[in-house]
């Protein structure tokens, strides 16, 4: 919120890869129109994907990211390894691994 923006350097770069939600988006674009902060590196927000009208995707000291901080070397080949065993647990009948629970946020 306001008063942790307050309390970072002006020469602060906020790096979000959290949740969307964590950063209070209203006082960061505040911060960042205040000078408060230098800039910010964001791959989560509120509301995803950003919407085209957010006013973070006009700042040039603002890096949007489409969600992939999670993106590493070899995560292609994990993330086909990870499908062909659920696959293979869903026709055993097992239960997957990963599942997203939309009630608890992830």
């Amino acid at each position: 919120g306001a008063a942790a923006f307050a309390a970072m350097k002006p020469s602060a770069v906020l790096i979000d890869v959290s949740r969307g939600g964590v950063v209070d988006e209203a006082a960061l674009v505040a911060a960042l129109d205040g000078g408060r902060i230098k800039g910010a590196a964001l791959d989560v927000f509120s509301t995803e994907p950003l919407p085209a009208n957010h006013p973070l995707w006009g700042y040039e000291n603002v890096i949007v990211t489409p969600h992939c901080s999670s993106v590493y070397e070899g995560w292609e080949e994990k993330a086909l390894d990870m499908f062909a065993d659920n696959l293979s647990r869903y026709r055993r009948g097992e239960k997957l691994l990963g599942v997203v629970d939309p009630m608890r946020g992830y």
